[in-house]
């Protein structure tokens, strides 16, 4: 790749530094964004590059970062600047080496993510969209978990998979099981806890010192299940990470009857973005909901 000359003036101004000999090389990154690293300086920075249409994606991400940052709890990498050029959009973070959680950084995440979860407001959503993946992720504000839930998460990723051409069974299941949202909280009442909002294992790990980090958030204030249900989603994370997050702050004993409600929202954005077997496994797991409310 050749490094854009806006993009390098921006980082300049950015950090005050005058960025001598700058080299760029990919790197592996995720499903959605090209991502390199830039050495410059002295100093590694990680550079993620999209369509400029998604520039509001970076903005956003890069406001959940600074969100996280500033909630003292949790280690995550430092947004720098973001913006578009051209055809293209970009985020820069500083670059941090990552590998594995490992057992002992795995403890310290779940205490992380439980101080996580005891930031809270006192309302349901967050003060701007953000995306899920490349998705919208709508966050107006809600007093009712429920209705926030049932409208701004099933609701929303539904209506896309309609655009979508994903008609037929999948929404009349999928608004079967929205009339009936509220019967999985007859008992209980969530907190509006600050989550990360995408917390699969590809976006937590560890800094070469070893400190446990999470990174790319889809942020919002919801309840906590939703974020420890995504983590058993894909797997992971190991029993240490579960083991400290009940020690620090115990789940509700009716988590397990709500596992498959907050991830069915991941599936049908996986649907969204990929297709593929993810509306088989999202009929799945409608018609087991509704089987499990009678």
């Amino acid at each position: 790749m050749t490094l854009n000359a806006e993009l390098l003036q921006h980082l300049q101004q950015t950090t005050g530094r005058t960025l001598r000999n700058p080299r760029i090389a990919s790197v592996g990154g995720g499903d959605i964004n090209a991502a390199y690293r830039l050495r410059a300086d002295g100093v590694d920075w990680f550079v993620k590059l999209n369509r400029a249409s998604l520039a509001d994606m970076f903005a956003a991400e890069a406001a959940g970062l600074r969100e996280l940052r500033e909630s003292g709890t949790v280690e995550v990498p430092e947004p720098i600047c973001h913006g578009r050029f051209a055809d293209q959009s970009y985020l820069v973070l500083h670059f941090v080496e990552l590998g594995p959680l490992h057992s002992t950084a795995a403890g310290r995440f779940g205490e992380a993510l439980a101080a996580l979860h005891r930031i809270r407001q006192p309302w349901f959503g967050w003060h701007r969209d953000n995306t899920i993946g490349s998705t919208p992720q709508f966050n107006r504000r809600a007093d009712d978990w429920v209705e926030f839930w049932r409208d701004r998460r099933l609701g929303e990723q539904l209506r896309i998979a309609a655009e979508n051409g994903h008609g037929g069974p999948l929404q009349s299941l999928g608004e079967r099981l929205r009339e009936r949202v509220g019967q999985f909280f007859s008992d209980y009442r969530p907190h509006p806890s600050l989550l990360h909002g995408d917390l699969w294992g590809g976006n937590a790990g560890c800094d070469a010192q070893g400190q446990p980090l999470m990174y790319d958030p889809a942020c919002y204030y919801g309840d906590r299940e939703a974020d420890i249900a995504m983590t058993e989603l894909f797997g992971g994370f190991s029993r240490d990470f579960y083991a400290a997050y009940q020690r620090e702050y115990p789940l509700d004993s009716g988590y397990k009857t709500r596992v498959t409600l907050y991830n069915l929202y991941h599936i049908l954005n996986h649907l969204n973005l990929f297709g593929g077997g993810y509306q088989s496994q999202a009929k799945r797991m409608m018609e087991q909901l509704l089987a499990e409310l009678g």
